[in-house]
């Protein structure tokens, strides 16, 4: 989980005040802090962000039966479907992803997640036949968009899921509501694994944020200003002793990735942190560092308790206590 750290001295810019609030939606809380001379006005933009968020979960959750997305994967297999700006958006940026990590990144491998946590729930792991069933409606070339806002699946078992994708898009939008309200110093903090930095605080020269590190000595953190930074790993194994399967499924297999990895990502927009980093925790650093090559502005670390990390750069830079770093920068 990557934590950030919120500056304490503020001494030398005193007409600025730090304005913190906490909202929960989409199954997380998501947390904003913004440097501003009139706090009142502040906490209002915040809320309308807060606002934005709530209503971008009422379009991309699977589990609200009224959600746009919900209606898409019940009818879309029959026809095309009109969607919103927002869902053609999202989608057309999942697929991109998909295309870029070669089915990596799939945000159609939503069934074969849940059916997986049944297990761990203390289902039946599922039969060979089953699990081909599953694994038929699995497939992102099976989406067609269709320009400019209708959507159909060509698989009768086909079924979105937005999970590694969708708050990032949510951290970008309501980024975009922070600075529409004249908000220019902020950081968006999605439930520790997606960050986004808007400008920089007072008297800083980015919003500092450390990253998840499995290895326990290396302090990995980065510097956001106009960035974001996302960390994928997969679910611990259960404290009380309990089976877990993960929630991150390699299509390869069909079965949850078996990994001690953390992958953190930096990049533009946290839709391309929170993708690219699920796609770079699946792909691992040998094609990742590949993928990396042809992306503008990425960084990416993926970091293990067992050999050295590893970090690949396009830009960004992700900074270390430690100096035992792989480094291998695309040239």
């Amino acid at each position: 989980m990557a934590v950030p750290a919120i500056p304490q001295n503020v001494s030398s810019v005193e007409a600025f005040l730090p304005v913190f609030k906490k909202h929960y939606a989409m199954g997380t809380v998501f947390e904003i802090v913004a440097y501003e001379a009139n706090p009142s006005r502040a906490s209002a933009v915040i809320d309308e962000a807060f606002q934005e968020i709530d209503r971008l979960d009422q379009v991309m959750s699977r589990y609200k039966p009224a959600s746009e997305l919900s209606h898409l994967n019940r009818s879309a297999h029959f026809r095309a479907q009109v969607v919103s700006p927002d869902l053609y958006q999202v989608m057309e940026e999942s697929l991109r992803y998909s295309e870029l990590s070669v089915g990596a990144f799939d945000v159609t491998a939503g069934p074969l997640a849940e059916r997986w946590k049944a297990v761990g729930r203390g289902e039946k792991a599922p039969s060979p036949a089953e699990e081909k069933r599953l694994r038929r409606g699995v497939g992102y070339r099976q989406v067609e968009m269709i320009p400019p806002c209708r959507i159909r699946f060509h698989s009768s078992r086909l079924e979105v899921d937005l999970g590694a994708i969708g708050k990032g898009y949510a951290l970008d939008r309501a980024a975009a509501v922070l600075r529409s309200g004249g908000l220019d110093c902020a950081l968006i903090n999605s439930g520790g694994s997606t960050l986004y930095g808007l400008g920089s605080p007072p008297d800083q020269s980015g919003w500092l944020v450390y990253l998840r590190d499995p290895s326990s000595h290396l302090d990995p953190h980065v510097l956001l200003r106009e960035y974001s930074v996302s960390t994928s790993e997969q679910t611990p194994q259960s404290l009380l002793g309990m089976s877990s399967f993960g929630h991150i499924i390699d299509t390869a297999t069909g079965k949850p990735l078996k990994t001690s990895i953390a992958v953190s990502v930096v990049a533009e927009t946290a839709t391309a942190s929170d993708a690219l980093s699920t796609a770079f925790l699946l792909m691992g650093p040998a094609k990742g560092r590949n993928l990396v090559k042809r992306l503008k502005n990425v960084a990416a670390l993926w970091v293990s308790p067992e050999r050295p990390p590893e970090i690949a750069t396009s830009g960004p830079e992700i900074l270390m206590s430690r100096s035992q770093v792989v480094v291998r920068n695309p040239d």
